[in-house]
């Protein structure tokens, strides 16, 4: 993992096993950040809330769908969400309500605040939470990767606006 330290935003986004939906919404929001050229001012990174695929490479479904749009999460590995990373990141978003709750009863009242569901960002109103492919069809990949996509342009308008705000 890249130092956090140096960026003026910091984003973490979190799954349970941080194979599919975690390091995908990584691997857009990276992108994207590129493409916006903020790359030396926002870091990003993803966890998962438990440790069944530690080090492992995001799924195999999730990079190739992923690599169909030009992103690569090859370099990406999977590791479990820990207290510091509450201290660490400005943003902590969760793919769905179950892991909002766990990472919510790890946290203490005052870094509560950081944490949210990343389709709050999203202006879609169907979907509320980012569904879980790994048990599903090859096409919940695409589903997923559309919801983060859109998403990620509502979180980086945020972001954008946070930044010029506390720049004045």
């Amino acid at each position: 993992m890249i130092s956090e330290k140096g960026y003026k935003f910091k984003v973490l986004f979190v799954c349970m096993g941080n194979i599919c939906r975690s390091p995908t919404a990584e691997g857009i929001f990276r992108h994207k950040i590129t493409q916006r050229k903020l790359s030396d001012i926002i870091f990003v990174d993803s966890c998962g809330t438990h440790d069944y695929h530690h080090g492992q490479q995001p799924d195999k479904r999730s990079q190739e769908a992923a690599l169909k749009r030009g992103i690569d999460l090859s370099s990406q590995r999977s590791r479990v969400i820990n207290r510091s990373d509450f201290s660490k990141f400005n943003l902590i978003l969760a793919m769905d309500e179950m892991n909002f709750s766990q990472i919510e009863s790890m946290m203490n009242h005052k870094d509560k605040e950081k944490l949210l569901l990343f389709l709050d960002f999203s202006k879609q109103a169907e979907w509320t939470e980012v569904p879980d492919p790994y048990y599903g069809k090859t096409n919940g990949f695409e589903l997923v990767l559309d919801l983060l996509d859109e998403a990620s342009d509502g979180l980086l308008d945020y972001i954008e606006e946070k930044i010029m705000i506390s720049e004045e």
